[in-house]
């Protein structure tokens, strides 16, 4: 590793590489709302059909793994950025390209559109989890949770300006337009991100590929001999990462469940028309943000190790969240319209704090373990996310089904699906207090073995 790379990351750097988590969430929220919607408006298709294409780029990232493990062996992380947003650029136009054709054909289209969602998947798996190796490795321990708030809102705001100002240029809407408008933006998202990493990482010079080589025959298992297989099977031996996979899992299974279900409950339950519903989105993501940036600076400026201390943070946040659940759970028997948007606001404000804190924590454990495989740990629980994404919606809105035939209330149905998802954010607390506890152990036994 050279120099600059052994360095901390500088604030504009992380700003940098902001952009890149802003290029990747332009070209994402095209193909997982627009299309969606011209999907099933204008083409009057079948929910279902956008529905599966979005799971279908979800449940492709179990490939992150693998994509973490070649970022290891290069022991460099920008070219798998370039690549990835180059393949997900791609994905983003043909997605354009498939809505046309269905136009046309739906057999052609659905097939091309199946295509153009792999490549999706995998584009961001690629990109998405070396930008967080890159992360792991190069910010200092403190501003992790800064970091990650930096680069989760500019991917915030690479879905709010994407959205914005792609709405204006569609109008009035074509189909020649939309692919206009998604080549435009995915062009736009591959050149900012390779400006933005320029010079991020120097390559690696003769002689350190020379002594890397020498390391590697020296060692019984090196990231340069190991297999995937191998460096899997080696990682996920550790029960730090099995805990931290089963946390990110439940957690974000919490996390998204509620996504599909929580304005249709406000509708039946409180009368919400669509602008009012559209309103509270906009509460609860607000309370996202403030929860996210009040994380930042505390973990940055407090003094105190309790209040800057990630895994604190993550547990009280799935607690605070699981509070909130129960909020909206009493909010239909109570029957309070201002109780129920303080649930709302809270329970964005307890899953911003949650979810930076949770990341700030991968980008910790990401480096402790097994030497050189921290492509392979943050891919696996990148993967652990991206499955509970997808299943997140199709669980909520199933389970939501379920209850509503055997309760008879569409509200009581919702405010059942709230409570399990509660349930869950309390299970979820208990796998990360395993893992803190799995840490402060790990730490004793070295402090133990060195006297």
């Amino acid at each position: 590793m050279s120099a600059s790379e052994s360095t901390y990351l500088t604030w504009p750097q992380i700003a940098r590489l902001g952009l890149v988590q802003a290029s990747l969430g332009s070209i994402v929220v095209l193909t997982t709302s627009l299309l969606n919607r011209v999907m099933v408006v204008e083409l009057a298709l079948p929910a279902i059909l956008p529905g599966a294409l979005v799971a279908i780029h979800y449940f492709i990232q179990l490939i992150r793994p693998r994509m973490g493990f070649g970022s290891d062996q290069t022991r460099r992380a920008t070219p798998w950025i370039r690549g990835g947003i180059l393949v997900l650029a791609s994905g983003g136009v043909l997605a354009a390209a498939s809505t046309i054709l269905l136009n046309s054909s739906v057999g052609l289209g659905i097939a091309l559109a199946t295509i153009a969602f792999l490549m999706i998947g995998v584009g961001v798996s690629s990109s998405g989890t070396a930008l967080l190796v890159l992360l792991a490795k190069r910010v200092e321990p403190k501003k992790k949770a800064a970091a990650a708030t930096c680069v989760w809102l500019m991917m915030i705001f690479g879905f709010a300006f994407t959205a914005s100002v792609s709405g204006k240029f569609l109008t009035p809407f074509s189909f020649e337009r939309l692919l206009i408008v998604s080549s435009t933006v995915s062009a736009i998202a591959v050149a900012v991100t390779f400006l933005a990493i320029w010079g991020m990482e120097s390559p690696a010079s003769k002689t350190q590929l020379s002594t890397a080589n020498t390391d590697a025959i020296q060692s019984e298992v090196t990231p340069a001999k190991a297999n995937f297989r191998e460096a899997f099977a080696e990682v996920w031996k550790e029960s730090r990462v099995r805990s931290f996979t089963w946390f990110v899992f439940v957690s974000m299974l919490a996390y998204s469940s509620q996504d599909l279900i929580l304005e249709p409950f406000a509708a039946v339950a409180f009368g919400f028309s669509p602008a009012e519903t559209t309103t509270l989105s906009g509460l609860q993501n607000g309370g996202v943000l403030l929860g996210m940036l009040f994380l930042a600076f505390i973990t940055t400026k407090a003094k105190s190790q309790t209040l800057t201390s990630l895994s604190t943070w993550t547990i009280g946040g799935c607690l605070a969240s699981a509070l909130a659940m129960l909020g909206l759970v009493l909010s239909g028997p109570i029957d309070n319209v201002i109780f129920f948007k303080v649930a709302v606001f809270l329970l964005g404000i307890f899953n911003g704090a949650f979810s930076i804190a949770a990341i700030g924590s991968m980008m910790q454990f990401a480096s402790v373990g097994s030497a050189q495989r921290e492509g392979v740990r943050m891919g696996i629980w990148g993967a652990s996310q991206a499955m509970a994404f997808g299943l997140g919606g199709i669980i909520g809105t199933g389970l939501s089904d379920i209850a509503r035939i055997v309760l008879g209330d569409p509200a009581s149905a919702y405010a059942f699906v709230f409570f399990l998802e509660g349930v869950l954010f309390v299970v979820a607390a208990y796998l990360s207090y395993q893992t803190r506890t799995q840490k402060q152990t790990n730490e004793l036994s070295k402090q133990l073995v060195g006297v």
